[in-house]
């Protein structure tokens, strides 16, 4: 592939695969990309699952004067469920404690394809639709770098010379862009989907002392609007991978859609957080990951009952670091590669059924059972034990792990 210029500078562009949504933003971006770099523009539209049609996307690229063997569109809702997704929630993946990093976990899908698409095409540029403010313009590179070293990257928010709403509608309109009504106005807040969540922010949502409005939420009903008779599933787990729904063997993706669908009507998964983006600034945030939420739940009962308590250990320990390295956009990098290889190694024997009950927000773990438990009723029982467990080994064993506090109180006395 051509590389740019070692200084970082703008270099003659022959051929950009753009991740193109159909939407507004990505379709300026496109005539602008033919208008500013004379570059032949290839487009790329991923099915995520975000419950759009992606025909149109189609449509509109051809409008523009993309030619078929220009135009790509994949689903990959599968390859997202089983190779992003799953990983992540074996690893019980939290950003701060909170976030189910819906957004942050699909971008380097997405590049890795863009890359795909500029080499069989022979590209020499890729380009995204992120601004110059969020996370995702630094998730979207990191992953063109690290699976394309040379690539050249082009970032139209970085860029261009627009600087409002009313310079890019001008645009448009002067480019014969269809620009729908409600986008003339200022949008009330911008929204991102996928198959695992849907996020919110911006506009109506900046300020933080302020309730969402109940239209900001696409993807649950209200808790109190759910239904007051609790809904009861089992999720039958293998090598830490969710395999089954009510005992119905299902593919990753269409388990988690079924998962969507229970967690929308149960009122599940909504979560309106202050997060640290990794480019410095706070920002506020309103996400729905129904399936997610639901899946996370039965994924750490099923450990429970399976996973040894240091292993298990390690894990929370660990967790905080690898959400940390997907949020940031680190997918492909060593480190997370090799915290996920000690985290599959844990999930050998994570396998068995966990039965949840769902009800107005709330997932309630109801049981849980494993060929692979290391739970004993022998160990635990109050009962006689047959000697399984001689209590009176416990003295020996406080009196050791007292032994450095007798000491440092002895000597805090004198």
């Amino acid at each position: 592939m051509a590389a740019a210029n070692a200084a970082g500078g703008e270099s003659k562009v022959k051929k950009v695969v753009l991740a193109y949504s159909g939407g507004l933003d990505t379709s300026i971006i496109l005539k602008w990309l033919q208008e500013h770099y004379g570059a032949e523009v290839v487009t790329f539209t991923a099915d995520l699952g975000q419950g759009e049609e992606l025909e149109p996307a189609r449509q509109k690229a051809e409008m523009l004067g993309i030619s078929d063997d220009n135009i790509f569109i994949e689903d990959l809702r599968e390859e997202f469920v089983a190779d992003y997704v799953y990983p992540m929630i074996r690893a019980n993946a939290l950003y701060e404690g909170v976030y189910l990093l819906g957004t942050s976990i699909a971008r380097p899908l997405i590049a890795k394809k863009q890359i795909e698409i500029a080499r069989a095409t022979g590209a020499d540029a890729v380009c995204h639709g992120a601004t110059g403010k969020g996370n995702d313009q630094v998730r979207f590179e990191l992953g063109y770098y690290a699976l394309e070293p040379a690539i050249k990257i082009i970032a139209p928010w970085r860029e261009w010379e627009f600087k409002s709403r009313e310079d890019l509608i001008d645009f448009a309109e002067k480019h014969q862009i269809p620009v729908p009504k409600d986008k003339r106005g200022e949008a009330p807040f911008s929204v991102d989907a996928n198959l695992l969540h849907s996020s919110s922010e911006g506009k109506v949502l900046e300020d933080p002392n302020e309730e969402p409005p109940p239209y900001v939420y696409m993807r649950t009903v209200a808790p109190e609007d759910a239904p007051d008779e609790a809904t009861i599933i089992s999720i039958g787990f293998e090598k830490g991978d969710a395999v089954s729904l009510d005992e119905v063997k299902l593919s990753p993706a269409t388990l988690l859609e079924k998962l969507n669908d229970l967690g929308r009507d149960n009122g599940i998964g909504r979560v309106d957080l202050v997060e640290n983006r990794f480019v410095g600034m706070k920002s506020r945030g309103v996400y729905e990951t129904p399936g997610g939420t639901i899946l996370l739940a039965a994924h750490r009962a099923i450990e429970s009952l399976t996973l040894d308590r240091e292993a298990a250990h390690l894990k929370d320990e660990l967790m905080p670091r690898y959400a940390e390295l997907v949020y940031n956009g680190f997918w492909f990098s060593p480190e997370r590669e090799m915290l996920q290889a000690l985290i599959d190694k844990s999930q050998e024997h994570v396998a068995g059924e966990v039965r949840l009950k769902l009800y107005k927000g709330n997932v309630i773990v109801i049981g849980r059972d494993s060929d692979k438990s290391l739970y004993s009723d022998q160990l635990v029982t109050f009962e006689d034990d047959q000697g399984a467990y001689d209590q009176k080994d416990a003295e020996g064993f406080i009196k050791l792990q007292a032994l450095r506090l007798r000491t440092l109180g002895m000597r805090d006395r004198s």
